[in-house]
């Protein structure tokens, strides 16, 4: 399941890739469209700064715009910035990998083969799907 953060760094990102290159976003536009608690997002905003994604202008004009093109950014990416890993369980991370406690050894565990599989297949999913995709409210998930 994702995060609370997760899903307010998506929206707030989405929400940027939609105003790409129309300057600055004032923070208070982002936290009212997207109902996001303003002192939540500024701390999610900077950690997106920190790590590349969005730059950020100060003063009476400034706001956040995206660093990268929308092109640029998947959504696997925003999942691994905000929950570290795209892996149900911690075997089966690829870059936080450790052994479950009180399992079988991994070469053992049909559960962790299971789980690998599953990550395999939703960073496929998340990492083919930009910000650029015009993701419409009206089409149904099958």
């Amino acid at each position: 399941m994702l995060s609370q953060k997760t899903r307010y760094a998506i929206r707030a990102l989405q929400h940027l890739a939609d105003r790409y290159r129309q300057g600055p976003v004032p923070l208070n536009e982002i936290a009212t469209r997207q109902n996001i608690p303003a002192k939540f997002l500024t701390v999610i905003l900077s950690e997106m700064s920190r790590e590349g994604l969005v730059a950020t202008q100060r003063g009476r004009d400034g706001g956040y715009w995206l660093a990268l093109a929308p092109i640029d950014i998947s959504y696997g990416d925003i999942v691994r910035l905000t929950r570290g890993s795209l892996a149900l369980t911690p075997c089966a991370s690829r870059f936080a990998h450790e052994s479950c406690t009180n399992c079988l050894p991994e070469s053992e565990c049909r559960l962790h083969r299971v789980m690998l599989r599953v990550r395999d297949e939703t960073a496929k999913v998340l990492d083919g799907i930009s910000l650029a995709e015009p993701l419409g409210l009206a089409e149904e998930v099958e």
